[in-house]
């Protein structure tokens, strides 16, 4: 079973988009995890109705607002299947998705987790195989990973940003590497996003240092820096 995970803060318009993805894949043998963070929209209306589509499939999980790390890790500890997956509310996968990423795993036992090329926005990211080296000095790795239960550590819910950088330096630091998948399969829409960080060109890091938003991004670089012991 993938146990598929969607912490939700104010998004209840684009859980819709996410759900109605999910209820497309070839895959059937799934379980979803909606975490409710604290949101104050129209959330349980749209939970109700998908409810109704999904039956046991689906569990709803409130709790206070403290953040999407908080509320991952309180879906994984809920969790029932082998593999998990993060999903956020403003994902919408590629039918094919769990399908194709669950088949990489098992072809590749020592594989922790699968990765694959996405789309954010109007953007498209795509990645390359798994580079453990890189990884130290980049985050390339999206939330929207199949992961090994056995082999997730849990989120550091300290972090304000990077989180995901985080898990993934953690579990190489475990001897837990990825494969990366060269597909396209899903997109993250970025409108009325709450979670999701803003996208700039890579030249805006290098020659706009003054930036706020890039005084943040590199702040927050520099706490993953710290943390994992890594040389610039």
């Amino acid at each position: 079973m993938i146990s598929v995970i969607i912490p939700v803060y104010n998004q209840a318009e684009q859980l819709i988009n996410c759900l109605e993805s999910i209820k497309k894949q070839i895959y059937d043998n799934y379980e979803i995890i909606v975490v409710n963070d604290g949101s104050t929209d129209n959330l349980i209306e749209v939970i109700e109705k998908y409810k109704r589509l999904f039956g046991f499939k689906l569990t709803f999980l409130e709790e206070e607002n403290r953040g999407a790390a908080a509320a991952r890790n309180y879906g994984a500890r809920l969790a029932k299947g082998e593999f998990l997956i993060f999903c956020d509310a403003d994902i919408v996968m590629e039918p094919a998705m769990l399908e194709s990423m669950r088949s990489v795993l098992k072809d590749n036992p020592t594989a922790s987790f699968c990765y694959s090329s996405f789309i954010w926005g109007k953007k498209k990211f795509m990645l390359w195989p798994y580079d453990a080296e890189k990884l130290k000095t980049r985050p390339y790795i999206n939330i929207a990973s199949l992961i090994k239960r056995e082999h997730f550590p849990g989120f550091d819910e300290t972090l304000k940003r990077f989180q995901d950088w985080d898990l993934w330096l953690t579990m190489a630091a475990r001897g837990h590497g990825g494969v990366w998948l060269n597909q396209i399969l899903y997109r993250v829409n970025l409108s009325g996003s709450q979670t999701m960080s803003r996208w700039l060109p890579s030249l805006a890091y290098k020659l706009l240092p003054w930036l706020p938003a890039v005084k943040k991004y590199n702040q927050a670089k520099e706490v993953i820096f710290k943390k994992h012991n890594v040389k610039q």
